[in-house]
């Protein structure tokens, strides 16, 4: 009879996999590492590695960090020589980051499981290239998806920071009315375009069930933009390209951008880092105005960096592997659209 048994079984050595497990348990109960679960195991590993005497640490101009940290930010972007980075004196690097995958655009939904860890993967890649000491603000739209991708972005770079054994000051997220969606006018007052979708669909519902009456005009509007959507379609680029009477402009929104990029910066410190979570139609307005056509959708959690030169007049937009250099509208020139 045959055992079933694995212990049983006789074997001339055993499978690597095995082996390898032994060893990780050997080496576990000979140096316990502290547990605590506040702490995601990988950064609880990673913390016990970066304080064996046996990691090196590298100085390079002043900056002291591991090998491991040289190799997570190895990438293949092409930067200036140092030469021309030192001519470039920029006194705050833009992030506007779209919000990641959410439950849905019928509502003010919040961010799925798979969204949130992108957010959070987003902060944790921008922990890489933030410097010793460098202040990083915090800043998204007043929505639900934008407020949580903010917040995991907030955790991502923590987490980051606390990994490669680096100091930064962190703000915590806060929503500002510069980064909202593009707007749509109802009668009652101008609401973003998702929060508008209720009563939109309310009013629809009605006028469908009693069949009187012409319908309005700013429901005709919204409800073209919809079935453009359900159609499989791109709405964004029907707002963007057809003019309508009772929807935000898409210049208006990289204006309201602006406007807002020019308080922070005011109130802010030469160098600083601004993060910006918001939506894609008005990312998308501002990418199409800086290189001057659509560069199409972003995905979930991509980003538009901005680079804004001293004195506020000029300032490079990176997009999908294209710089543009711009002329930043100055801050008293903007109008105003809604009364």
């Amino acid at each position: 009879m045959t055992s079933t048994d694995p212990r049983k079984i006789d074997r001339y050595e055993a499978p690597n996999y095995l082996a390898r497990y032994r060893e990780r348990q050997e080496a576990k109960t000979a140096d316990p590492v502290e547990e605590d679960s506040s702490t995601p195991l990988y950064l609880r590993r990673f913390r016990a590695r970066a304080d064996s005497p046996e990691v090196p640490v590298i100085q390079v101009d002043g900056d002291s960090f591991t090998r491991d940290f040289a190799t997570a930010t190895r990438e293949k972007e092409i930067v200036a020589p140092p030469s021309r980075k030192a001519a470039e004196d920029f006194v705050a690097e833009i992030r506007i980051i779209r919000h990641g995958i959410t439950q849905g655009y019928s509502t003010d939904a919040g961010l799925t499981p798979m969204g949130g860890w992108q957010a959070h993967q987003r902060g944790n890649s921008l922990s890489k290239s933030l410097k010793e000491g460098q202040r990083v603000r915090i800043v998204c739209a007043d929505t639900n998806r934008a407020r949580q991708t903010a917040e995991q972005i907030h955790r991502g770079i923590l987490d980051g920071l606390d990994q490669w054994q680096r100091k930064a000051e962190i703000s915590e997220p806060e929503p500002i009315p510069e980064l909202r969606n593009f707007g749509v006018w109802t009668p009652d007052g101008l609401r973003d375009v998702t929060s508008a979708f209720r009563q939109y669909q309310a009013t629809m519902e009605k006028l469908e069930r009693t069949a009187v009456g012409d319908r309005p005009r700013w429901l005709v509007e919204i409800d073209r933009f919809y079935r453009v959507q359900l159609g499989g379609a791109d709405p964004i680029h029907t707002w963007m390209t057809i003019p309508m009477m009772y929807f935000e402009p898409p210049a208006l929104c990289v204006r309201r951008f602006w406007r807002g990029f020019h308080r922070l910066i005011d109130e802010g410190e030469d160098g600083q880092r601004i993060i910006a979570a918001t939506h894609s139609g008005p990312i998308r307005a501002f990418a199409t105005w800086a290189h001057g056509y659509d560069p199409g959708e972003p995905y979930n959690t991509e980003e538009v960096v901005v680079k804004v030169r001293r004195g506020g007049q000029t300032a490079l937009v990176a997009y999908r592997n294209r710089v543009t250099e711009v002329n930043v509208p100055p801050p008293d020139e903007f109008p105003q659209w809604e009364s």
